[in-house]
Order: structure tokens, then sequence, then C-alpha cells
């Protein structure tokens, strides 16, 4: 039994191998076909539909098509048609708002403005000002400030404080001013002690300058040294008297020098005194005593007393 070879769609008989249409309107019963020409049909199909053309593009294009117009109609309630005219006379049914027009500037953006300035001058060109000093002649102006002058009806001129601003320069120079004085001043009290501690440099010992000083007396100007020696003079203010103060390098202890210098100078008639560890010798109107190897002598022809030869010797 030969098998069925077609197939109906729509009331067309087409090949059930190849799938094209037959000429014959009616089911036929066809031999069967070989296997040959089987591969023969569908390798032309395969050609012909990969030599076939493309077909062209019908997509739409945006750009140039319009967007339609989307009409939303009113969804009719179920079991009722909208198809029946509406009477004029209905005054039930609101009508629907129509937006206003936009305007063009809307669409288009702001309008220009002007700048004020040139608002500005326009109304100064439109309506010139007037002022009333125009009108009036020299004389007449002259008569009305004299008027306004005698009656006081002129206010008088705020008087201006002058405040004195320093600047950074002037405060620079103040400040440098001030460090001089300050300088010089402790230059002057300190001189005297300076200028000990320069003859000591040079002597090459370890001289002080006393703390006490004798009320009456001031040192006298320069401080004379050599090597190992230094001397200080002072002078009576009032003119009458004075004292040195030697301070020589020495190496002898308290009685070395009662031996070499006191006994030699006095012989027995001295004076010993202990005071802060020092020994001090007092001998006609001269003391003399070591300490950290220098050797300490006062020789005053002045009338000092023997508590004031002790501050001396202890505040050096």
């Amino acid at each position: 039994m030969q098998a069925n070879k077609t197939v109906e769609i729509n009331g067309r008989f087409y090949d059930a191998i190849t799938g094209l249409p037959l000429k014959s309107a009616e089911k036929t019963t066809e031999k069967p076909i070989s296997p040959a020409a089987v591969k023969k049909r569908v390798a032309e199909v395969a050609s012909a539909s990969i030599h076939a053309q493309p077909q062209r593009s019908k997509t739409l294009l945006r750009r140039i098509a319009k967007k339609p117009n989307s009409v939303v109609g009113h969804r009719p309630q179920p079991g009722r048609h909208m198809d029946f005219a509406r009477s004029a006379k209905i005054t039930k049914f609101a009508t629907h708002p129509v937006a206003p027009a936009k305007p063009v500037t809307a669409a288009l953006g702001s309008a220009h403005k002007p700048h004020p300035l040139v608002l500005r001058a326009a109304a100064k060109v439109a309506k010139p000002v007037i002022t009333v000093a125009a009108a009036l002649t020299p004389k007449q102006i002259k008569d009305i400030a004299i008027a306004k002058v005698l009656s006081g009806s002129v206010p008088k001129p705020a008087k201006v404080k002058r405040t004195f601003v320093f600047s950074r320069r002037l405060a620079i120079i103040s400040a440098i001013f001030a460090v001089l004085i300050v300088g010089a001043y402790l230059t002057y009290v300190n001189m005297s002690a300076l200028s000990v501690g320069f003859a000591a440099s040079q002597a090459g010992i370890k001289a002080t300058y006393p703390k006490y000083e004798p009320d009456g007396f001031s040192l006298s100007q320069p401080v004379t040294f050599s090597d190992g020696e230094v001397t200080l003079n002072f002078n009576s203010n009032s003119g009458s008297g004075s004292y040195k103060i030697t301070q020589t390098r020495s190496s002898w202890d308290s009685s070395a020098v009662l031996n070499n210098v006191v006994k030699k100078a006095a012989g027995d008639n001295y004076v010993t005194t202990q005071e802060q560890g020092l020994t001090i010798y007092s001998y006609n109107t001269s003391a003399t005593w070591v300490n950290g190897g220098i050797q300490y002598t006062i020789a005053s022809s002045a009338p000092l007393s023997g508590d004031q030869i002790r501050h001396i010797a202890t505040s050096l």
C-alpha cells in the first residue's frame, strides 16, 4: 500500500516531503519519490533560500512618523451602549476643560530684559531733572543761604575725632627704642662690675667687684690692672678721703700673710677678725686676708670703721 504523500491545508494540497504546493486541487496519491530526487529537491530549496534577496526593512521610523493621537473613550457600562445621539439640552454632564494655550514666549524662553543701567539712562533722557536752583538767579540763591545761616537752620558740621593709630613700623621703632633705653640703664648700673670683669680677664685672675660699698664713695674709672693684679680705686663724693682694693694672685695662707705682710708693716699692732671663714688682719688704716688663691688688701686714707672693712671683705 502506497503511503499518502500529500497534506491538505485550507483546501489546498502540499507535498508532505518538500512542502511545495501541488498543481492539482484534489488529493492524489503519487508514486514514492526516490531518495536521490528528494536530496536534489532539498538542495534546490536550500540554494534558493540562500541566494534569495533580503526583504526591505519595514521598521517604523520614529523621527519621521507622527505620534498617533490616543483617543481615550469612556468605557460603556455593562448592558449599555454609547451609540446614541446626546441632546444639547442635557446639562447634567459637564464639559471637558480645555487647557489654555501656552504663550509663545514660554516655548521660546524668557524675554530679554535690559540692564538696570540702561533703564536709568533711558529714564534720565526721557524725563530730565529740573531743580529749583536752576530756576533761581545767583542773587536769590545767595539771599536764601544768608537767611538760613541767620535763622540757624543750617546744621553745624560734626567734629571728627582724630584717633591716633599705631602703625606696625611705629610699634617696631618704639620697641627698639625701649630696649635701647633699658640696655643703657642696665649698662650704666653694672658699669663698675663690667669694668672689673674686663680687667680681671686681662690680668688673668678671678677679680670681683664688692657688693657692699660705703656711702659717699664711688668707683673711679678706669679700673687699673697688671699681670696677676687688679686695683679698684674708690673716691669720696665730697672730695675728702679715698680707699683702694688690691686683688693679687697668691699661694700664701693666713699664717704666711701674717708673717710676711702684717708683722712687717705693723709688728704686733694688728687686730685679727674671724668673719664667715675668713681671717682678716687689720692694722693702722689697712686690712688684708687671703681667699681662694687671691690676696685682698684694703689701703684707706679715709676713716673706715672696722664694720665697714668686714662688710667689704665678706662681699668680695
